[in-house]
């Protein structure tokens, strides 16, 4: 048996069963009716940028060790730009070629190249946010693309957008004609050789979450659904190049996979303001910060006085036209200048979503002050009393979800390389303020301007041979890679965390019900 992935980056498994159930996209109703559908547990409920890492590896973020595009790194003070040695655990499907399977491999998010694959892979070529550069394998492989297809039509990449917003008529006309650019040379990849496992990535879901969700929308509802329009136009054009391929490689006997290890809901985070309430609560030394001795000091560096004496506005336009990488490496270096380290036991990390925060460790940090062990423990139990302890003051209710402490929920050798507390917030409504009896309240206003952002909700429809069509179960995003390799004859990597669904137990088990 073969098997082909189809892997939709923040893909929203309610919209899809939604509109299915409706028949406005019938060929995923088809393969819902005659597939297994499988809710997925997955990490992204943490950080919202770790499904497709897990999903790569079968491992959780604190084995494989990835989770965003800026991280922390042992030995050094500031987060920064992800390398392509990150990763702590090799890819199922560099574990299927190990194990002599043919592979392809196109834009599936977060990944690097794969050295001694066997087969062909493309990395970020359509994928929405870069980890690297655009690569391929054979070598050549890109350029043959580019001559018979032309260049991705898409033409914008989230670093290099920055906070700029798209026009949204030519962004959705843009994203329909990248999905389809995505199922032809998908078509021609399959194509060029014989192969058993194949693993493709549809970018397009992504800044279509991000962009075209309607700005008035918590969810999607009967009274609303028309300004979900723009968003189903994505989704339908996704449906329509399904039914070809699907009787193409279903009827060949090839198994096939449609997951997303995310969704999409309304963006309302405070992820702006957390660095103004790790100043007031103490933990966080600015220079210009919230007491009087932090006031009167200056940043060391003439940046970090520049920056300050910017105003909000000059900043944004400065950075929205610097080139990105330019942008990252100056913004990183200010934001360094204007934290006293000496004085700082735990400091914001970059994120769009939840809030990351970093303890300043002696030994880990260059500039660390908090001693490992009883020290650094105690000192995250502190802070995560204090921030769940914030409302929000528009609504009068708790501003703060949750706040996890990263070795309670992602042990393993490569913790190190993530945030030491990760806060989910309470989006039910916008956030501008934060306040507590501690803290006080600190106000600002979200830099971030996308209309959506991402849910923790994951899903796998599973179809083919031997899969049970028209139930539902429930597994981890950990058991998709062994279950792949497992639906090819091959075994599961050493390192992975998961175990392969189960699909003939799930069938058992349903007709046991209906008898």
């Amino acid at each position: 048996m073969r098997i082909l992935i189809l892997a939709l980056d923040m893909g929203d498994g309610k919209l899809i069963r939604r509109w299915s159930s409706q028949g406005r996209l019938p060929n995923f109703s088809k393969l819902i009716k005659t597939g297994l559908w499988t809710n997925l547990e997955t990490p992204t409920r943490v950080l919202h940028t770790s499904g497709w890492p897990t999903f790569a590896t079968g491992a959780s973020p604190g084995a494989h060790g990835v989770y965003y595009p800026y991280q922390p790194k042992p030995g050094k003070q500031m987060a920064s730009h992800i390398e392509r040695d990150q990763y702590g655990v090799p890819t199922f499907w560099k574990t299927a070629s190990d194990q002599g399977a043919r592979t392809v491999v196109y834009d599936i998010p977060e990944t690097f190249p794969d050295t001694g694959l066997k087969g062909k892979a493309v990395y970020d070529w359509g994928t929405w946010a870069w980890y690297g550069t655009p690569a391929a394998q054979p070598a050549g492989l890109i350029l043959d693309l580019k001559k018979k297809f032309g260049p991705y039509p898409l033409g914008m990449e989230a670093k290099r957008l920055g906070l700029r917003i798209p026009e949204t008529d030519d962004l959705e006309r843009r994203l329909i004609e990248s999905v389809g650019y995505k199922f032809r040379t998908l078509d021609w990849l399959l194509d060029q050789e014989e192969w058993d496992l194949a693993a493709v990535g549809f970018g397009e879901t992504h800044p279509a979450g991000h962009y075209l969700w309607p700005a008035d929308a918590g969810s999607i509802t009967d009274s609303n659904e028309s300004g979900f329009a723009r968003l189903y136009h994505i989704y339908q054009a996704i449906d329509r190049n399904l039914g070809p391929l699907c009787g193409r490689v279903l009827e060949g006997g090839t198994a096939l996979m449609i997951l997303s290890g995310d969704g999409v809901r309304a963006n309302h985070v405070a992820c702006h303001l957390l660095g103004s309430v790790l100043e007031k609560l103490g933990y966080l030394a600015g220079f210009g910060g919230t007491n009087d001795q932090a006031q009167s000091a200056k940043p060391k560096s003439l940046l970090g006085r520049a920056r300050r004496m910017m105003p909000s506005g000059t900043r944004r336009w400065v950075a929205d036209h610097l080139p990105w990488w330019l942008r990252d490496r100056l913004g990183s270096q200010a934001a360094a200048a204007e934290i006293d380290w000496s004085k700082t036991k735990a400091f914001t990390l970059p994120t769009d979503l939840e809030g990351c925060i970093r303890i300043n460790v002696k030994g880990r940090e260059p500039e660390g002050i908090v001693e490992p062990g009883t020290e650094y423990d105690g000192l995250c139990k502190s802070i995560a009393a204090d921030l769940r302890a914030l409302v929000n003051p528009a609504t009068g209710k708790r501003a703060v979800r949750e706040v996890f402490i990263r070795n309670q929920v992602f042990p393993g050798r490569r913790q190190e390389f993530l945030p030491d507390l990760v806060v989910s917030w309470e989006d039910e409504a916008p956030i501008e303020a934060l306040a507590s009896p501690r803290a006080g309240e600190v106000t600002g206003t979200n830099p971030d301007r996308r209309t959506g952002t991402h849910s923790p909700e994951a899903f796998l429809l599973s179809v083919g041979a031997g899969i049970a069509p028209g139930l539902e179960s429930s597994a981890r995003l950990v058991d998709v890679a062994p279950t792949a390799l497992k639906l090819i004859g091959l075994k599961p990597g050493k390192e992975m965390e998961g175990r392969a669904i189960d699909f003939e137990k799930i069938s058992a088990e349903a007709t046991v019900k209906t008898v």
